[in-house]
């Protein structure tokens, strides 16, 4: 009698261990399709989000040669800051910006991919080469906030590190004046 019971409970729990295996391996096949669907998909779509810069000619044309870098004020009062990274150091070091204003940050790297990070916020973005990133904030108080590079770009990555110095509304427009690409220095 033993035996028999034996045997039921034996059968039983092949039954369900099948039944777990069968559920493990459509789990499987089945995220593997989405893996793959997604990757053959971006592929042949890429988001239209993304714009892409030839990052060897940075310096030399279009919206991040050198006097464009910093903040520039638009039209509409809001506030644009070009910057790139670039083993071991960002450009410009130190960026003003106004307070309690709508501000698009707009970045690139020149070499490897580099971390961009504003303390004490939320502005927080990867810079890949080849590619521009940009997203929007904005800053509720005046303060310095500092500016390091988090993503492990090599040797001298605990080095490369900016600012970012938040005033006064007033106070910015009286520094932009008529300037293009403001920084602290």
């Amino acid at each position: 009698m033993n035996s028999v019971a034996g045997e039921s409970n034996g059968s039983a729990a092949n039954r369900a261990e099948r039944r777990w295996a069968g559920v493990s391996i459509a789990l499987i096949v089945g995220l593997l399709a989405i893996i793959t669907f997604t990757g053959v998909h971006w592929a042949s779509m890429p988001p239209s989000g993304i714009e892409a810069i030839d990052p060897t000619t940075l310096h030399v044309s279009g919206e991040f040669v050198e006097q464009n870098l910093g903040a520039q004020m638009r039209p509409d009062g809001s506030v644009i800051v070009r910057l790139i990274a670039q083993q071991y150091s960002f450009n410009p070091q130190c960026v003003v910006v106004p307070a309690r204003t709508k501000i698009t940050f707009r970045g690139t790297s020149v070499d490897v991919v580099h971390g961009f990070l504003v303390t004490g916020t939320n502005a927080n973005a990867m810079l890949v080469p080849g590619y521009i990133t940009t997203f929007t904030t904005e800053f509720s108080s005046v303060g310095d906030h500092l500016m390091p590079c988090h993503e492990f770009c090599g040797t001298g990555h605990a080095g490369m590190w900016a600012h970012v110095r938040v005033v006064a509304p007033q106070d910015f427009e009286r520094l932009i004046g008529g300037a293009t690409g403001v920084h602290c220095d």
